[in-house]
């Protein structure tokens, strides 16, 4: 399986973004998607989860500003990023947990994509 992000940038506080994360592969099922993020020095944290059903989760730092959403004929996910601040700037990685079509389980994690919110 393969994750490709996107849509990384350069952006003033205040702005919007809309990150894109593209899966290819041997995929069965989505059990979750998400999107983490690293800041310089600091270590890697969840951003915002969406299960197969559909349920997202976010991390309260986001709530409000940032929006997960997918596209299962395209096997992408979204994550619209609204109202950005300096403090939002960090590596963004996309992750799934996904399921075969042998049944079994694994964790993938994209490249990453950098945004930078600098005015």
């Amino acid at each position: 399986v393969q994750l490709q992000a996107s849509g990384g940038g350069l952006v003033q506080p205040g702005g919007s973004l809309r990150l894109s994360c593209a899966a290819s592969g041997d995929i069965f099922r989505f059990n979750v998607m998400g999107w983490y993020r690293q800041a310089p020095g600091k270590q890697r944290d969840l951003v915002a989860t969406i299960t197969d059903g559909g349920t997202s989760n976010y991390a309260d730092s986001v709530k409000g500003r940032f929006t997960f959403s997918r596209d299962n004929a395209k096997n992408t996910v979204y994550l619209r990023m609204n109202s950005l601040k300096p403090e939002d700037t960090a590596v963004y990685y996309c992750h799934a947990e996904v399921e075969s079509n042998t049944g079994s389980i694994n964790d993938h994690w994209g490249p990453g994509t950098l945004v930078t919110v600098s005015s």
